[in-house]
């Protein structure tokens, strides 16, 4: 079926401007054949006009090449404000609704144009990384909710800066709520990261708005630098260290050189420590305490033999064994098939967390940090009964 293209209608309250040709072309036909270009609006097409007149049911608009247009209903109301702000001639960017009502006349929508400029405005902002301060309305787990220009946004936890960063041992998540609530109502200075009108997906980044500031300050900083800080945090991966105006991490595996199941048990927030800059990527540089003392394990080597027998604690029992501490610094660990000649189903039917026990060194990686323990090799293995029957013979 052909598409029917009709010619704007004039309205009797605007006569809408054409060329020359189209004045006195009385016909499609004579538009077509006078090579005039026949402008078609649709649905969704933003479009600049100027305001005939406003009542208070109705505004009409000039659209110059398309005829008239119309705000009323709803379309209207919802602008009322800014429309009484607003003088005959005045410029206006409105949405097209539909092409042409029974009256001829193009239906418009100055709300839906005002939500494309916000939009727009905020594509911009993406671009130029302006800095904007808004205000937290509301927290979730994942981050806090804030507005921009009447635009709900997302600030993600991952965004904040490290002044607002939760900082909860063990990542309860209760927690974290808790200290994201308690940013409800302050005003944030961030960036816009993402503005995609489509999704309606706005996300914000706090932790932007530093980043040149501490590109800066990080730029002085090199891995392989010793620093000085205090311990703002302590959570189940490891600690914040703030030293000067930076801070990092300290992840809990750089701790100490012995093994460490909370970090808790050997650093507090407050404490005084000096660290050693290990990696900077991405704004995030990671420190490590234990790089700064020597290895404990270089000198296993010439405290411990394979076949010594040694005494040591029963640490941790794990499903595949037991750790066992022989000294402040090293740990071994004895194997579930090495704590018996029989099957073991579980370590904890052979020793329990405290027991001091005697064991012989099976292996020695330094390198790796790892000692293999055994328990089995301190005794003989039982004779199975071919054993037993061929001695009997002999």
């Amino acid at each position: 079926m052909e598409e029917v293209i009709q010619t704007p209608v004039a309205s009797p309250i605007h006569q809408a401007t054409y060329s020359d040709e189209a004045k006195v072309a009385s016909t499609m036909q004579d538009l077509i054949s006078s090579g005039v270009e026949i402008k078609v609006l649709k649905p969704g097409d933003m479009v600049e006009g100027v305001l005939i007149s406003a009542g208070k049911n109705e505004v009409y608009i000039d659209l110059e090449g398309y005829g008239v247009g119309v705000v009323r209903g709803r379309e209207l109301y919802d602008d009322q404000a800014s429309i009484a702000a607003l003088n005959p001639g005045d410029k206006l960017l409105v949405s097209v609704v539909e092409s042409e009502n029974k009256e001829g006349l193009v239906e418009l929508s100055l709300r839906q144009a005002g939500q494309s400029r916000v939009w727009q405005t905020l594509k911009e902002k993406v671009e130029s990384k302006e800095v904007v301060r808004t205000k937290i309305l509301e927290a979730n787990k994942g981050g806090l909710m804030v507005e921009i220009s009447g635009v709900i946004g997302f600030l993600p936890v991952s965004q904040l800066s490290i002044e607002h960063y939760p900082r909860v041992e063990d990542g309860d998540k209760s927690k974290i709520l808790g200290a994201l609530k308690s940013y409800i109502g302050q005003l944030f200075d961030v960036q816009i990261i993402t503005a995609e009108p489509d999704e309606e997906k706005l996300i914000v980044s706090e932790k932007a708005v530093m980043e040149k500031e501490m590109e800066g300050k990080l730029s002085k900083l090199k891995i392989g630098d010793i620093v000085e800080g205090a311990v703002t945090g302590v959570v189940d991966f490891g600690a914040f260290v703030k030293f000067g105006e930076l801070e990092g991490l300290v992840h809990i595996s750089e701790l100490a050189w012995q093994r460490i199941d909370n970090p808790k048990d050997i650093i507090k927030v407050g404490d005084n420590v000096r660290c050693k800059v290990i990696s900077i990527d991405k704004g995030r540089v990671s420190l490590s305490i234990k790089q700064l003392s020597q290895d404990p394990w270089l000198e296993a080597v010439k405290k411990y033999q394979i076949g010594q027998v040694v005494k040591g604690k029963v640490s941790k029992i794990m499903p595949f064994g037991v750790f066992v501490e022989l000294d402040k610094d090293i740990q071994g660990l004895a194997h579930i098939m090495e704590l018996s000649h029989d099957a073991v189903k579980s370590a904890e039917n052979i020793l329990k967390t405290g027991e001091e026990k005697e064991f012989k060194i099976i292996s020695i990686e330094p390198g790796e940090h790892r000692l293999g323990l055994s328990l089995k090799a301190l005794t003989e293995a039982p004779k199975t009964e071919e054993v037993v029957a061929e001695e009997k013979v002999e």
